[in-house]
């Protein structure tokens, strides 16, 4: 607080608390400096400020509590004004229709079969601090400048080989773009791909969080179904400029996409001229059958983006993604990355491109895959011996859940609330044309010795609930 010349002393401080009551500088609740020692502060008389306090409290803006000093007092409709949000800017029409982030809170239950959750205990810390301490040193950081937006090239050629090695897709390290997980290689795909209004194709059931990149892009989203043969290639539109697909594992009901289809997915794309986003999000942990090539190896004309993900492997919280892309778009996916945020983070990106390099992600994701195989027969084996009687396992054989589908109609939204309240967590399954209602069953977090008495007691739960 200051005070400007020698006239109206008490309405300058009056005006001045009033002020910062109104426009939320100072909350309810707040002290006030006592009338002496704001009288010493600004060198004025202590009538003048008691004076000032006086009319502050006769008009509600603050009260004195006996003897424990003055605070402040927010009227009720400042209050609301302020919830409300008193600024007159707002954001455009668009990001109404994105929906708010999910978070995924640390819930204190004894069985959490949520989705997007990965095992934390079986992360090997002390080796990936090891790799991020040798970066976070005067010689490995350089001269600490920024880096090629598209990321390090140790870390761009490591991926390029582990996709290589593993998912049969052909990659020169200059077709990969590093991003900060695979949620934002969409985001920029959006920015490159979409004019507003334009149309865009996504699985229905999908992951609905890709497809708010593409809402915030201005797409005009079309549903298609899916089916036990993955997404029906017949039911796209010829308008759409993309399409964003899970081939490999379908997300979230599980199949994976034939070769007939995947034939068919590709001749529509090189009819109509639309790209094909390739979401493989989690192909490192497969279980059984036979796996299918990525639509990346097996397209010829340059249509499939192929995103990926060491987020499910390592930590989500790390989020690493990457995109591969067509030499065509590089550039621009070079460009958007460094608008939006430069490049990822380079000690970061150094130590995932060691981990690659040297062996240790390789060894990491076969003990995954070991402890995520038992998890997964353990939940299968016990939906079929204790929920068979309610719900219906969707055959899959990979990913870190598993879809169920109800024999009869039930409130998906109703199950997992009675679910919580006897300390199980899992994701509800929505019902859409074709598929659901249902439940989704995660293992990525759920010890072993956990599953078997988490879904027998969920089959309880079940029974327990009225009839549909």
């Amino acid at each position: 607080m200051s005070l400007s010349g020698r006239t109206d002393l008490t309405g300058q401080v009056y005006r001045q608390i009033r002020a910062a009551v109104l426009d939320g500088r100072l909350r309810d609740g707040d002290p006030l400096p006592s009338v002496r020692r704001l009288a010493s502060t600004l060198g004025i008389s202590r009538t003048t400020v008691g004076t000032a306090y006086e009319r502050l409290a006769s008009e509600g803006h603050v009260r004195t509590r006996g003897g424990a000093g003055t605070y402040v007092e927010v009227p009720h409709e400042v209050a609301a004004r302020s919830a409300a949000g008193c600024s007159p800017l707002r954001a455009r029409p668009v990001w109404d229709l994105v929906a708010e982030p999910p978070v995924l809170a640390v819930l204190d239950v004894p069985y959490d079969f949520r989705l997007g959750m990965v095992d934390v205990t079986e992360f090997p810390f002390a080796a990936w601090r090891s790799l991020v301490a040798q970066q976070l040193r005067p010689g490995p950081m350089g001269n600490g400048g920024h880096i090629d937006p598209a990321g390090l090239p140790e870390l761009r050629a490591a991926l390029a080989r582990h996709v290589g090695v593993s998912r049969s897709v052909r990659a020169a390290p200059e077709d990969v773009v590093v991003t900060n997980g695979s949620q934002q290689a969409m985001d920029l795909l959006a920015r490159l791909l979409v004019e507003p209004g334009a149309v865009v194709a996504v699985e229905s059931p999908g992951y609905r969080i890709s497809r708010q990149a593409f809402i915030a892009a201005g797409a005009d989203l079309v549903a298609v179904p899916v089916d036990g043969e993955g997404l029906v290639v017949d039911a796209l539109p010829d308008a759409a400029v993309a399409v964003v697909v899970t081939p490999s594992h379908q997300f979230p009901m599980g199949p994976v996409m034939s070769r007939r289809r995947r034939a068919a997915l590709l001749a529509w794309a090189r009819r109509t001229g639309a790209a094909v986003i390739e979401d493989d999000y989690d192909s490192e942990f497969r279980y059984g059958g036979r796996p299918l090539e990525p639509l990346h190896a097996l397209d010829q004309d340059g249509h499939v983006i192929y995103v990926g993900s060491l987020s499910k492997v390592l930590l989500p919280t790390l989020r690493l993604g990457f995109a591969v892309l067509p030499p065509s778009l590089v550039p621009a996916m070079r460009r958007a990355k460094h608008v939006t945020d430069w490049h990822t983070e380079v000690p970061l990106q150094a130590a995932a491109a060691q981990f690659l390099q040297d062996g240790r992600f390789a060894r990491h994701v076969r003990r995954m895959r070991t402890i995520y195989a038992r998890r997964h027969h353990a939940v299968r084996a016990a939906v079929a011996e204790h929920l068979a009687g309610h719900v219906a396992a969707v055959p899959s054989h990979a990913g870190l859940h598993i879809a169920t589908v109800f024999h009869r109609p039930r409130d998906p939204d109703a199950v997992a609330a009675a679910a919580l309240e006897h300390g199980i967590a899992l994701h509800p399954l929505p019902a859409v044309v074709g598929n659901g209602p249902g439940m989704l069953l995660g293992y990525g977090a759920t010890a072993l010795d956990r599953i078997e008495p988490g879904l027998r007691l969920l089959a309880q739960v079940l029974d327990t609930l009225p009839a549909p």
